[in-house]
């Protein structure tokens, strides 16, 4: 061997011997720094991502808009129906913005009003009013018109009954004495309800959708309040058009209309994980019972789609 080659040898295993311990100490460091924060990496979360895309049917408005129009089957001309879930940006909308009369809908703006004034400490609900005889509105639904007047009734009473019985002098007193139209007029107003008169009583789907979804979700008073608003809506006479045909755990909150010629029902359709607003508005109605009965298969309809 020549010995002149040595020191070469002996430099280059060397240098291969520190390259490799150089290395090895990246390596070691690398992976004590490296910190898995999800059990699944991240490609095969990815791929989870995709497959849970291509099983998970996304709704189609148009569907339901064709599940609806065959329940209805041309027996009306009139009419509007929206629909908006609450948990996806799914909705659907028929004559959404058409404006109609509001008949006992327009109560929900009423009721919405009148706590915001309460939260805001303008108005006692613990208060009595005297019921005169000028305050009666002698027609319609309601318990209020058969009492005699100089009845007393605390503000909250006149509050339930307008919305579980439509009692039509509630209403009356509620919104010329105790709220006062003008506030009610311009609090809905800036809520975003455009279409919304309550001097004329007009008001459109998408205003109640927006009113309800206020209510809803705590925009309008707080949350004790709005659990007693949500109580009332809940607890009706009137229980044959949008709850008539859905599970008994199903919960409505909702409220009629009902004048002549014209059937409504709007509200929040809450059962577990599934919430969404449901609204119906007709008008030129000439059969009520055949309507009525024709708002609660839509709502099933509706429900059954939802879920």
């Amino acid at each position: 061997m020549n010995k002149s080659r040595l020191p070469y040898r002996f430099i280059g295993l060397l240098l291969f011997v520190i390259g490799s311990i150089s290395i090895g100490v990246v390596l070691f460091r690398q992976s004590k720094n490296s910190v898995i924060i999800s059990p699944l990496p991240e490609s095969q979360k990815k791929h989870t991502s995709i497959i849970a895309k291509i099983f998970t049917k996304k709704k189609d408005p148009d569907e339901l808009k064709k599940r609806i129009q065959t329940v209805i089957d041309n027996r009306w001309v009139n009419y509007s129906v929206l629909v908006i879930d609450y948990v996806t940006d799914f909705s659907m909308g028929i004559n959404e913005s058409v404006i109609y009369t509001g008949a006992s809908i327009n109560k929900i703006p009423i009721l919405a009003a009148l706590y915001y004034e309460v939260q805001h400490g303008n108005i006692d609900l613990d208060k009595s009013i005297t019921i005169q005889a000028s305050d009666i509105q002698d027609y319609g639904t309601g318990s209020i018109r058969y009492s005699d007047p100089g009845t007393t009734y605390t503000v909250k009473t006149l509050a339930k009954l307008m919305i579980s019985q439509s009692d039509n002098t509630a209403a009356y007193v509620l919104a010329n004495y105790v709220v006062g139209l003008d506030t009610i007029q311009k609090l809905i107003e800036s809520w975003g309800l455009t279409q919304t008169d309550m001097t004329n009583n007009k008001t459109s789907n998408k205003d109640m959708s927006l009113l309800f979804e206020k209510i809803y979700n705590g925009k309008v008073t707080n949350q004790s309040y709005t659990q007693e608003i949500l109580a009332f809506l809940k607890e009706t006479d009137f229980e044959d058009r949008l709850p008539a045909l859905l599970p008994k755990d199903v919960i409505v909150y909702h409220k009629i209309g009902t004048e002549q010629g014209v059937i409504h029902d709007v509200g929040i359709i809450e059962q577990g994980k599934i919430k969404y607003y449901i609204g119906v508005l007709t008008s030129d109605i000439t059969d009520d019972n055949e309507t009525t009965k024709i708002i609660a298969e839509i709502s099933k309809a509706v429900y059954d789609f939802m879920k």
